[in-house]
Order: C-alpha cells, then structure tokens, then sequence
C-alpha cells in the first residue's frame, strides 16, 4: 500500500537526542528516500505561531486585487508574483501540457539575495534582490521571513540527518550549501474575480519534480496534492496534524544516482459546484550553491545504472525555470520526463 511515512526527527533538532535515536531517525529517512521521495515530518520544532503568521501574510496579499498585485510582478525572474495561468511546471521536465501556461495557481517567490553573503561574487540571476509589497500589504514581509527562516532551519537539519543516512562524513555538504540559493514559492490555488466559473481544462499546477535538495512545504489541510507512485499511478497525500510534507529535489536525486527518488507530483485541488476550493501552500526549496556540481556521492555508484552527467546547480535550475515560465524544454531532464510519459499513458 502506498503511503507517505510520518517522521519524527526530533532527535536532530536542539536539544539533540542520543546516537541510538539519530540513527533510527536516519534509517527510516532512507528507507523513505528509496521508496516514495516524500516524507511528513514532525518534531521539527516550528511554533504555531509562526504558522499562523505566515497564513496572515499570505491572506493579507492574495485578498488584493488583481491589478494591485501584478505590480509587484518580474516576468522572466524567479521572484515577486505570479499570476495564475504564467507559468506551466509540467515544461520544467520538457512535457507540454494541453494548454501551455496554464497551471491556475497564483504565486509570491522570496528567496536568497547577493547582499547575504558577504564577500562572496554571485551571479545576479541566481541571487536577485527580493521585492516586498511593503505598501499594499505591511504585515507581509514579516510574516514571510520569520517562516523562511524558520523553513531554512528545517532544510538544514534535514540535511544533516541525511548525510547519516548516506554514510557521508560529517559537515559533507556544507562547502556546497554555505551560499546556497533557497527561494520561498507562496502558492494560492484559485482563479481572478470574474473568472471563477471553471470553463475548460485547468491545472493546478502541473506534473514535475523539484529542481534542487529538498523542498519543505506547509500547505492547508485540502485535497489537491497528488503524488507519482512506482507503478506510474497518482496517489492523493494531505498534510497530517502538524506535519511538513518534505520531498527531495532533482540535485538529490543525481547526487544518489537515484538510489533516492525526486519524485514526480502535482497538484489539482477539487472543484465543487463549478468553483476551486481555495488551497494555500508555501513551499521552501532548499537548492544549494549556484557552482556546487552535482555528481555521483561516494557509495552510490552502480554498475546497472550510469551516473548523470555533471551538472552545477544553477544550470540544473535555470534550465528548468525557462521551461517553466518560458516553455522551453530542458535538457538532461529525460529520465524523470519518461515517468511522467507512462502516468499520461495510464
């Protein structure tokens, strides 16, 4: 039977607990890394009050108007706003949908900027400045951070109980992540005033994997969020009480030579009475350096399966960003566009 275990990594957030208890939180880890790429997390240790106060910044923007919030928009970047039907994720693996752009999720990305990082030359493109709707939504930005920073703190503990997991030396990663580019996606699933009636194909947002480590996502307790089983079957997964969904990225994935799985999902929250039940998600992509080069890790060569070919995490994700704001197909993306092939099929 398919499911997405539960885990309590407790035993790896401050205060710590004992080796015995790490490494059984370890070994569940790769047994759900190897076997469905998602997991629901608990023990994390983010208060509810952070929760409630990302949920009022994301009420607090999303109730605007429509004209209102396109001023905040940066076609072509990876930050500011998304309008619904901009964007089509099912091309970050080079699968056209139906009807390209036209995923009807609203968005708000946040995420790493050049000025963190100090003496550092980064390139603009991985690490733009954010833009922050200050004016029209005053509450926001401080609702934003306090999770990011919070989602950043999930991300990096995850990793550490990863690297036990895979039998890496202690501190593997860290000279790969030490100016990684995290970014922050605040989806709201629903469509402009004047266009709620659902008319023709929609997608909530389209089949794909995630581009880079990991991703931590808080979402409301909706249906909607559907996962790509082993046999090529969609199977629905919703937040347990007071869990996150984490999944890992392509980067992982290429870096086990795909011992762990970057596991392919959409989402389609339901339509009752001809109107989307509004569904909201944050989603934190934990994505490393732009320069780190993702290659096969020690212990996770095969013999039946060659590795992928080197590849930085920048060119990794830009590839895929232009195919998801711009359709243009990606390249090197062919194994996880194949799995996606045999669900369209099914």
């Amino acid at each position: 039977m398919f499911t997405v275990p539960v885990i309590d990594i407790a035993p790896y957030v401050d205060p710590y607990g004992g080796p015995a208890e790490r490494a059984e939180v370890a070994r569940l880890l790769d047994i759900a890394c190897s076997e469905v790429g998602f997991i629901q997390v608990v023990g994390h240790g983010v208060s509810q009050n952070t929760i409630d106060g990302l949920t009022d910044a994301l009420d607090a923007f999303y109730e605007l108007p429509l004209e209102t919030k396109k001023h905040y928009a940066r076609p072509g970047e990876n930050r500011g706003y998304s309008p619904p039907k901009s964007e089509s994720l099912s091309m970050s693996l080079g699968v056209a949908a139906a009807n390209q752009m036209n995923d009807f999720y609203e968005a708000f990305t946040v995420g790493s900027e050049r000025g963190w990082f100090a003496g550092v030359d980064l390139p603009v493109r991985s690490y733009p400045d954010n833009t922050w709707p200050t004016d029209a939504a005053p509450r926001f930005r401080t609702g934003v951070e306090a999770w990011f920073n919070e989602a950043r703190r999930v991300s990096r503990v995850l990793l550490t109980a990863f690297t036990d997991a895979l039998g890496l030396a202690d501190g593997y990663f860290d000279g790969l992540i030490d100016h990684s580019i995290d970014a922050l996606k605040m989806n709201n699933y629903t469509l402009p005033e004047g266009e709620i009636e659902v008319a023709g194909a929609l997608t909530g947002m389209g089949a794909h994997t995630d581009f880079g480590i990991l991703t931590v996502l808080w979402a409301d307790r909706v249906p909607g969020l559907q996962v790509l089983d082993g046999g090529g079957v969609w199977r629905d997964v919703q937040p347990a009480e007071g869990a996150l969904i984490v999944n890992l990225g392509d980067a992982m994935a290429r870096w086990t030579n795909d011992r762990w799985r970057s596991t392919i999902h959409r989402v389609d929250p339901p339509v009752v009475d001809g109107r989307i039940i509004r569904r909201r998600s944050a989603a934190f992509f934990f994505d490393g350096n732009h320069d780190a080069v993702i290659e096969t890790l020690p212990g996770c060569s095969r013999t039946d399966r060659p590795g992928y070919p080197p590849i930085t995490i920048a060119d990794n994700i830009n590839a895929k960003l232009a195919g998801m704001k711009s359709g243009i197909a990606p390249v090197g993306a062919e194994r996880e566009a194949q799995r996606l092939g045999v669900a369209q099929a099914t």
